[in-house]
């Protein structure tokens, strides 16, 4: 195995045992501190070593310690959410839109082409439609995360930061409603509505939020500080 190659072996490798660290923590709101971690792995170890830490990681992190409200059937969410937000943020900071894009557009589709889609309050889902308007701008932008002394290096990652965090929101609406897990878990629209969508939405704002100070608080100084490595170029993918 080549240096580079185990480079790139060595840090994806970390970076799944990080989503694995991140998950077992506890945490106040609906998901776990690893989607906050998605965004830096997207554009530290770039799409595709992105999405395999992820993935590793959020499985890996499922079987150790089972989700607690939905078991093991949990790791379905997992495997799914959390790698396309990363994979969202890797393409975005390689200024490619289009990947992008296509994954909002066929699962926003999706849900408003399902009767529950058009029935469910819009404003549970208002993120959505505005992480998918800020696509563009974030790829368009997203080149400056790779650049040294950029002033738009803030800008850029609180976009990347934001639309990588619903992407993994998107992901698990998307299962629930067109999917149609709710059918698996039994769940009548009322309750999916009033006990799900409603509480979990407020959430979800919340925790839009907190990306955005993660970025601005912790993913520019990290990238700043990788900058400094001379032995270290991302993206590894």
């Amino acid at each position: 195995m080549s240096v580079s190659n185990a480079l790139k072996t060595g840090v994806t490798a970390v970076f799944a045992a990080l989503h694995v660290t991140l998950w077992m923590l506890p945490y106040p709101w609906f998901r776990n501190w690893a989607i906050f971690l998605e965004p830096i792995e997207g554009i530290i170890l770039g799409p595709s070593a992105g999405f395999l830490a992820a993935l590793i990681g959020s499985g890996l992190g499922r079987i150790i310690k089972p989700d607690p409200i939905l078991g093991m059937f949990g790791i379905v969410f997992a495997i799914t959410a959390e790698p396309l937000g990363v994979l969202a943020a890797g393409f975005l900071a390689k200024g490619k839109w289009k990947p992008v894009a296509a994954i909002y557009a066929i699962m926003l589709g999706a849900y408003f082409l399902h009767p529950f889609g058009r029935m469910l309050p819009l404003w549970t889902i208002i993120d959505i439609p505005i992480a998918f308007v800020l696509i563009y701008p974030a790829a368009r932008l997203g080149k400056f995360v790779y650049e040294r002394n950029s002033l738009r290096l803030g800008l850029a990652s609180t976009l990347i930061f934001f639309v990588s965090t619903v992407s993994d929101s998107l992901t698990r609406v998307f299962l629930l409603v067109p999917a149609r897990l709710y059918e698996f878990f039994g769940l009548p629209f009322e309750v999916l509505r009033d006990e799900i969508f409603v509480p979990g939405a407020v959430l979800s704002f919340v925790e839009d939020g907190v990306a955005i100070i993660m970025a601005v608080v912790i993913g520019v100084p990290l990238i700043v500080a990788l900058r400094k490595v001379p032995a270290f170029k991302y993206p590894l993918t």
